[in-house]
């Protein structure tokens, strides 16, 4: 990577860390806005998007965040996603931040699935999961995506105990393969 390159991943990190977000209660009620830096430095809980972004084969896209992340740099994740900003809906950030991460444009909206609080002692945010099918070639977002590849899901799992992922991610493939064992629970007995 040349100087370029890094005063530029420098300038998107320092942007970064100046967006707004909304401040939120344990009911998901905004109670205030600051800049992300304060939000992480305060430990402040916000809103939080993950999709779970398949190709049209139903592999899954996995990649590792750049080493330039504000939070959990240089570890693997299976969902694309970030921080809602202050005034943004959780539909609106998962649609933006899917179509950034993967570097594409004109994808379908990501189909909400559920929410849930993530709480450990350094962080706090609601979680918005989410899933969309992405049938378009990717070219993901260089300051986002430092490597990526479309895994099956038996590809993924394998990795899950040698690669390092985000904690935050990992709950959430947790919370979603908990959901659809309720999900296709309720099929088979309705």
């Amino acid at each position: 990577m040349g100087p370029v390159h890094v005063l530029l991943d420098v300038r998107m990190a320092d942007l970064s860390a100046d967006e707004v977000l909304d401040i939120v209660d344990e009911h998901d009620q905004v109670v205030g806005q600051a800049p992300r830096k304060d939000v992480y430095a305060r430990k402040l809980r916000h809103r939080c998007v993950f999709v779970l972004a398949s190709d049209a084969g139903g592999r899954v896209f996995v990649h590792r965040r750049t080493a330039q992340k504000l939070v959990f740099p240089s570890l693997y994740d299976m969902f694309v996603g970030g921080v809602v900003g202050a005034g943004e809906s959780y539909d609106e950030a998962a649609l933006r931040e899917a179509e950034e991460e993967l570097g594409v444009s004109g994808l379908a909206a990501p189909v909400p699935l559920f929410k849930f609080l993530y709480e450990t002692a350094d962080h706090s945010w609601w979680s918005a999961v989410y899933e969309v099918r992405c049938t378009l070639a990717v070219d993901p977002q260089v300051e986002e995506v430092a490597w990526h590849a479309f895994l099956t899901v038996e590809e993924l799992e394998s990795r899950l105990p040698e690669w390092a992922w985000v904690p935050d991610g990992l709950e959430a493939y947790r919370r979603l393969l908990a959901w659809r064992a309720v999900q296709a629970d309720r099929r088979t007995t309705s």
